[in-house]
């Protein structure tokens, strides 16, 4: 995908951030708890890397990004701070399930984050609109 200018950047990161949350989906219907929270975390890493890009925040790692969206965002008041902690405990959660020898997460932990994640991407959405 050729990219022509940062809009289609953007637009192309945050349209990642919903494919990403449409995986999970899919995943928590076949019940695979740790691939769920990998698909989760990316959803909202895409969003605020698209949030970042918009206001020429530039960061090379995922704690960067996270560093950043809480820096100029959440302690900003921009955007409330449950959607900090909630990006924080997918960054962990994808660590422990992603990297964790013998650990699976299940259903009632995972499941309640799904329309979280939901509404965090929504609200990144509508400030990226701005």
């Amino acid at each position: 995908m050729k990219m022509d200018n940062k809009a289609d950047y953007i637009e192309y990161r945050f349209q990642r951030a919903i494919e990403s949350y449409e995986e999970a989906i899919i995943l928590a219907e076949n019940e695979r708890w740790n691939a769920v929270v990998n698909r989760l975390y990316y959803a909202c890493f895409y969003a605020v890397i698209a949030l970042l890009l918009k206001n020429e925040i530039e960061t090379l790692t995922h704690d960067g990004a996270r560093t950043q969206f809480g820096l100029k965002f959440v302690k900003t008041g921009i955007i409330d701070k449950k959607y900090g902690l909630l990006f924080s405990k997918l960054f962990d959660y994808r660590q422990k399930g992603d990297y964790g020898d013998l650990f699976n997460f299940d259903e009632d932990t995972i499941a309640p984050l799904l329309p979280k994640v939901d509404e965090f991407i929504k609200t990144l959405h509508s400030e990226l609109k701005k």
